[in-house]
């Protein structure tokens, strides 16, 4: 198989922490391309219609893209139980709240680095944070016994999405007022997985 992915991308993030976590990572070549919102790889295109990353290319098989799709697979292919029959609606729930902070956050780096500095909307922007702080509050109440429980999905979204916060959007100061969430991240980023996929290291 073959991962095709780009930059510090969360949702590929995502993806090689489900690697690590299920024992996959050898198995899955890696390959680099160019995912421009405006100009994507050619190769990317050819893999997903969309250009956008991640795609695992499988042998004899349909191309995998979506972030969702690619680690739901990963999982079943491992028997990993990363999506635990006992709740899985609040695994996928909690998984969507994470792929969604992660949308938010990376639209606002769009926005900034995309389009002219003249047409950048700071209200827009502002909104998507606003999303991004209403997931957060969210998280850190509703959620965070589900984070204190056996790891699924939802934890490892929930980690790369906090992940590329502090690595996109460290001056927003995500955790003020969140000390559980903060509390909860700091162990969860020791993990081998989390440490062996960080960008920044």
């Amino acid at each position: 198989m073959k991962l095709l992915k780009a930059g510090p991308s969360p949702f590929v993030r995502k993806v090689l922490v489900t690697l690590h976590e299920t024992g996959q990572y050898d198995d899955v070549e890696m390959i680099d391309v160019v995912a421009s919102p405006l100009a994507p790889d050619p190769q990317l295109i050819a893999a997903n219609p969309l250009g956008k990353i991640p795609a695992l290319i499988r042998e004899d098989a349909p191309t995998l893209y979506d972030s969702r799709v690619i680690c739901r697979f990963l999982d079943a292919r491992a028997k990993a139980g990363l999506y635990p029959e006992t709740r899985p609606w609040d695994t996928l729930t909690l998984e969507a709240t994470g792929d969604a902070m992660m949308e938010a956050a990376v639209l606002i780096i769009y926005e900034e680095r995309f389009r002219p500095p003249e047409k950048v909307s700071m209200e827009w922007i502002e909104g998507q944070w606003a999303k991004v702080s209403r997931a957060l509050d969210a998280v850190n109440t509703r959620w965070i016994s589900h984070l204190k429980g056996r790891m699924d999905m939802g934890h490892i979204a929930i980690g790369c999405a906090l992940a590329y916060l502090d690595f996109r959007h460290d001056v927003r100061k995500w955790r003020t007022g969140r000390d559980a969430l903060a509390g909860w991240y700091d162990g969860f980023a020791a993990r081998p997985s989390m440490t062996a996929t960080d960008p920044g290291a």
